[in-house]
């Protein structure tokens, strides 16, 4: 069995780098939101591992919620066509949303999303993201709330995946060329 570190160019994001980081925005957000009780919307399933780690770092009363968009699939462009595989839950009017997604990338999804949401009439929206890779972008958005600005590289780990994989290392890491162009 091979180990996934073996298909890394390099490491970009240590573990503890990117606690520290999850810890700072958390306090940030509590601040932020100090007596309006935010409901943290994750976009599945790159979230799940930024998200965990950042509610907890959040000290103000929240609730959560999580949805499943796609624009990518396979991929490793976005198709454009956003899809929405799971919706919310809960109804977020009046509500302070605060959209958390793994990566800011070509901006086509979340652009989508917030538009989407706004719709439902919620008192806000913001967008709290662990990577921003503004070189990519193609649609106007921007994070209130964000973890590291990378480079233009295919970034897995803590959540980030090629095809399924890489989710569960506790690093972001630059993968190798050869393993997504295959």
């Amino acid at each position: 069995m091979r180990d996934l570190r073996e298909d890394m160019a390099s490491i970009l994001l240590t573990e503890e780098e990117i606690h520290q980081r999850v810890r700072e925005l958390g306090q940030e957000i509590s601040r932020d939101y100090e007596d309006k009780e935010p409901i943290f919307i994750g976009v599945l399933k790159g979230c799940f591992v930024f998200m965990a780690d950042l509610i907890r770092q959040v000290t103000v009363p929240c609730s959560m919620d999580f949805m499943a968009v796609s624009s990518y699939g396979n991929a490793t462009t976005t198709t454009g066509a956003v899809k929405i595989n799971k919706d919310l839950s809960q109804d977020i009017e009046g509500k302070h949303v605060v959209i958390v997604e793994d990566i800011l990338d070509s901006g086509v999804t979340l652009h989508y999303l917030t538009g989407y949401l706004g719709n439902r009439k919620p008192a806000s929206i913001s967008i709290a993201t662990l990577l921003d890779k503004p070189s990519r972008r193609k649609a106007d958005v921007a994070a209130k709330y964000c973890g590291y600005t990378v480079p233009d590289a295919f970034v897995v780990g803590y959540g980030l995946d090629y095809a399924e994989k890489y989710r569960n290392l506790p690093y972001i890491g630059i993968l190798k060329p050869e393993i997504y162009s295959n």
